[in-house]
């Protein structure tokens, strides 16, 4: 069996704290995820995490205009540059500053950081040949506190940045003579936002109590003739030196009054002068500038919007909410959503796949069931009918249904069809379910219970309890049926796994007794083997056959690992309380998963007992668990230096209030800096044998055998234009030229091209054709079969690619999936166009010899 996965996903988790930034077509976002990025393509429908991870979570996020580079850094100021269109990391730097702000100029020759009080302005990357990626081109001072954020010009020769000294600083990129940089005082909070106009002569800013500020460069003469204002400052010149002299200037005083809410974030589109604020009650509002006409209002969350963005065109808002994990995209033109995704509030504690892969289920503390498609990463369908914690999750075999296991004392069948919860089974008795299991037929489902230590059995056609199966003397903590569904094991902690004949007269029970308390159970696939984890970090293999146990896999320290900043033991020797609590086998049956309190997940070959490899879920510092040494130096009289909150974050009173219930023993774990442990809660495997999912504290992760990017040797062409591509034609290379065609996207080249190429020469084309550009071939074909009379030449090259790659094609079939329906419409159009004109033409023949000569 093939053991290199690769990261493939992060689908759990769409916004963890830091920056939203668009693309610059406008049609994709990007959004920090902890220490990773995904990319959500708002019009395609896809989602990718890029596979690369920083040591703590992200801040911060930068892109420059031409999507080629990007820039991550994270809480403590590690930098990252990456290559974005092949999503690999180009260099590593350390701006030794927490970072509140980063951004490129709109030429994309420099970047500017916050750094402490200054302001940092280094040469982007790509322009100059250097050694060293990152050049430092000028230091600007200025700001008597921490700078929070930057704001280019359009010019790319000015910027403005906002501090906590509650002012804003305009500096000039390079120096230019009779141009001092100017400080823009009279905010009574700290500034959230400063921006130039499209023009320039403008300057907003917004501070943190709602005043917004706008700033003209003028006179004081043309401003007395205009508007009064109370701005004059004294200057030691004459009298009308003083009129005449051009300064920045407050011409209007603006207030959102919202109120008891604070501003929390903003943005600003200078082209369609769209000012968009995020408060601290979850509201947010667009106003029109400079006028300050109220556009739009609305609530849009319970909690505080974290970060706002505005795409290109500035029709698509994009909001982030950091306490719910939520992503939302909203067009406010037609007051609709185009994204609206959220992970788990709390942790995620199980998963399941369905039977054609494509689609994966979770469950997690929040009481939420959620559906993701494993193709574009979002999730379609949430399910909150539960009350409680969700403990377990199964699809069944056969059918759109889903079965999940609660807390709350309820198993629950949803439609995934019509979305909706159609059979609630309960006991008679409240209990708390904490394991799941659903025959193979669907019509059988079975969940153990945490207090009665019961198996309880229902019909899923009537809802009915057909019979409880007692015996355990604990809790149960697993359950799973074999292959043919006659039997199920459940595992519990009273040291036992019992195999049960649920259909059977004689209600037999098999016993395997372990030294310790039983955490998962799997089953072999073809049923004669059975699989059980133990608190003690043992796996044991059991042949049911002959009720006897054929291997045994020590586990613990192959799962150990990891260090809390609290722990006195040193990783290497704090093994104790690992163990696996999630099994599942291979498609083959010769290897086993498991998952535990661990960063590690372990896959073992059962024959031989070794472990052949171990995936670490996350090397995120930001999580307890996940460093091996500890520093002496980050230890101090009041704690570990990583728990104690450095920043003034909890400055506002609502930030500092204690909303905990009183009597509770934790009190409000969001008063003060807590860190989550890094672990995985249920691991499974695809049906396909090509992937395997783990639900960990990161969220959703998914591990693949399938490569995401593909190399392409035409990325190395430099100059592609249309005479190059009909040179390349007329020296009959078919391949490249159709190629390079599909990399110019000239409709017409591409269509020169296509009806150049013999009708002999497409199986070879076919055949050596890149798979990148599978998707552009056929969505032409699809176009052309329908406009084009060449029937014969188009179902030629249609058949050679269907030929050639149709096992890539049927994998991928998710992200096909349009274009296949275009070609299916294309061809059928065709075929009834055939039909008509052979009917004619029968009818015709048949009249012609009906008539006498």
């Amino acid at each position: 069996m093939k053991s290199d996965f690769k990261f493939s996903n992060l689908c759990g988790t769409v916004y963890r704290q830091g920056n939203l930034v668009y693309t610059p077509d406008g049609n994709s976002i990007l959004s920090p995820v902890g220490n990773r990025v995904s990319l959500f393509d708002l019009v395609n429908n896809k989602s990718f995490t890029f596979p690369f991870e920083m040591r703590k979570n992200i801040a911060r996020i930068a892109l420059n205009p031409k999507a080629t580079l990007m820039i991550t850094v994270d809480e403590d100021g590690r930098a990252l540059l990456v290559n974005f269109p092949r999503r690999v990391v180009l260099h590593q730097f350390h701006f030794k500053e927490k970072v509140y702000d980063i951004k490129f100029s709109p030429d994309g020759r420099y970047f500017a950081v916050t750094h402490g009080k200054h302001v940092q302005v280094w040469r982007a990357p790509g322009y100059i040949r250097e050694f060293s990626p990152f050049v430092l081109h000028r230091t600007y001072t200025g700001h008597y506190d921490q700078t929070t954020s930057i704001n280019w010009s359009s010019d790319s020769k000015y910027f403005v940045s906002g501090s906590k000294d509650m002012s804003a600083r305009i500096f000039s990129l390079d120096p230019i003579e009779g141009f001092t940089p100017s400080t823009l005082s009279g905010h009574r909070e700290v500034l959230k936002g400063a921006w130039f106009s499209e023009e320039g002569n403008e300057v907003y800013t917004v501070s943190k109590d709602g005043a917004l500020f706008v700033w003209k460069n003028i006179s004081l003469k043309a401003l007395q003739n205009g508007e009064d204002d109370e701005d004059g400052e004294d200057m030691d010149v004459d009298e009308d030196e003083k009129l005449t002299q051009k300064r920045w200037r407050v011409t209007a005083r603006h207030y959102f009054h919202q109120s008891g809410a604070r501003v929390v974030s903003c943005a600003f589109h200078p082209k369609a002068r769209l000012l968009v604020i995020g408060f601290s009650n979850g509201i947010f509002g667009i106003w029109e500038m400079p006028e300050f006409n109220n556009i739009h209002t609305l609530s849009i969350t319970q909690q505080k919007i974290d970060t706002v963005s505005i795409n290109a065109t500035g029709e698509w808002l994009a909001f982030g909410s950091s306490r719910l994990g939520q992503l939302l995209v909203w067009e406010w033109q037609s007051e609709s959503y185009v994204l609206k995704q959220q992970g788990h509030f709390y942790d995620m504690n199980t998963l399941s796949y369905s039977s054609d892969g494509h689609s994966i289920a979770t469950g997690g503390d929040d009481g939420k069931v959620k559906v993701w498609n494993t193709t574009s990463g979002f999730c379609f369908v949430t399910f909150s009918e539960h009350s409680g914690g969700v403990s377990a999750v199964e699809f069944a075999k056969q059918g759109q249904v889903l079965f999940s296991a609660s807390l709350d004392g309820t198993v629950r069948a949803f439609d995934l069809v019509r979305y909706r919860n159609f059979r609630t089974f309960t006991s008679p008795s409240p209990v708390q379910f904490s394991a799941l299991a659903v025959d193979p037929s669907g019509e059988i489902v079975c969940a153990g219970s945490m207090d009665s230590f019961e198996i309880f059995v229902w019909s899923v056609q009537t809802g009915k309890l057909l019979d409880i199966l007692a015996g355990h003397e604990g809790p149960i903590s697993s359950l799973t049926f074999s292959s043919t569904g006659l039997e199920l094991v459940s595992g519990s902690w009273d040291h036992t796994a019992r195999i049960w004949d649920v259909f059977g007269r004689k209600k037999s029970i098999e016993t395997f007794q372990h030294q310790s308390d039983v955490l998962a159970v799997a089953y072999r696939p073809d049923g004669k083997e059975i699989a059980a984890s133990t608190l003690d970090g043992q796996i044991a293999f059991w042949d049911i056959a002959n009720a006897k146990q054929v291997a045994l896999i020590e586990g613990r320290r192959d799962i150990a690992g990891g260090r809390k900043a609290t722990d006195r033991m040193t990783a290497e020797n704090n093994s104790s309380g690992k163990s696996f609590n999630s099994l599942c086998y291979t498609s083959d049956g010769t290897c086993i998963l498991g998952g535990g309190n661990s960063k590690y997940i372990c896959i073992y070959d059962i024959h031989s007992q070794i472990l052949l490899r171990k995936f670490q879920i996350s090397q995120n510092l930001s999580f307890e668990g996940t460093q091996e040494f500890l520093n002496s130096k980050n230890m101090t009289d009041a704690g570990p230096l990583d728990l104690i909150m450095d920043d003034d974050d909890l400055s506002d009173t609502e930030d500092r209030i204690d909303k905990s219930l009183p009597g509770a023993a934790k009190g409000d774990l969001s008063l003060r800096k807590t860190r989550p442990e890094i672990r995985s809660k249920c691991v499974r495997f695809s049906p396909t044998g090509r992937a395997f999912a783990a639900a960990s504290t990161e969220g959703l992760i998914i591990y693949s055998l399938d490569e995401g990017l593909r190399f392409d040797p035409f990325d190395l062409e430099i100059d592609i234009t249309p005479d190059s591509v009909l040179e390349t034609l007329a020296a009959k290379e078919y391949l490249k030229s159709l190629v390079m065609a599909f990399r110019l996207n000239e409709p017409h080249i591409i269509a020169k091209v296509y009806d150049s190429i013999p009708a002999p020469n497409v199986d070879i084309i076919t055949r050596d054709l890149p798979e990148k550009y599978l998707d552009r071939l056929l969505a032409f074909l699809a176009n052309v079969m329908e406009q084009n009379p060449r029937l014969e030449y188009n179902l030629t090259w249609l058949n050679g690619l269907l030929r050639s790659h149709g096992r890539y094609l049927k994998d991928q079939r998710g992200d096909y999936a349009s274009i296949f329906r275009a070609l299916q419409k294309g061809v059928s159009k065709a075929r009834d166009d055939v039909t008509k004109l052979c009917d004619d033409n029968n009818y015709t023949i048949k009249y012609l010899l009906s008539q006498r000569i």
